[in-house]
């Protein structure tokens, strides 16, 4: 026998079969371990990868999102001005209607003020035209005594109003 390399058969024999389980054991471990740990890595890897694609959506959503904010914001400034000015005007308009109410109530209680005071002149007057009839009817009631009866006397009176005139009365 010769030694190859100054190796004997029983040692490459054992070295063969050796490397021949070492393979078959390579072969079962990556089916039975390495295969569902490639599988694992493999879902793990796609999995972060989905993620990383919903968050660079999301962020994209985000940033449209935002920029529609801000934009109503802008245009909530605007709608506030507009609502502030219509609420001035309807305040002014309201404003201008209290004082044309005003007005006219100032109006009507003036007209009534002056009604009233028409009246009371004319009742005045009245009291007054009694008043002289009364006390001219005294006075020639005394400077005539008993020699004048009634019907005189009423045509007396009757004159003396009528000298005096209404003009007397109105002043």
């Amino acid at each position: 026998m010769t030694r190859l390399f100054e190796l004997d058969f029983q040692l490459i024999h054992d070295t063969v079969l050796l490397a021949i389980a070492v393979f078959f054991l390579c072969l079962a471990l990556s089916y039975l371990l390495f295969k569902p740990a490639r599988k694992m890595l493999k879902d793990r890897q796609e999995r972060i990868k989905t993620d990383i694609d919903t968050a660079a959506s999301d962020k994209e959503e985000a940033a449209a999102l935002k920029a529609s904010y801000e934009e109503k914001l802008k245009n909530v400034d605007k709608e506030a001005e507009v609502i502030l000015s219509e609420a001035r005007q309807k305040a002014l308009r309201n404003e201008a209607k209290i004082i044309d109410d005003a007005k006219q109530e100032a109006q009507r209680i003036i007209k009534h003020a002056n009604e009233e005071a028409l009246l009371e002149k004319k009742r005045v007057m009245d009291d007054m035209k009694q008043e002289m009839i009364s006390v001219a009817s005294m006075m020639a009631a005394k400077v005539v005594a008993a020699s004048i009866d009634t019907s005189i006397q009423d045509s007396l009176v009757e004159e003396t109003l009528k000298e005096m005139g209404d003009s007397t009365w109105l002043s």
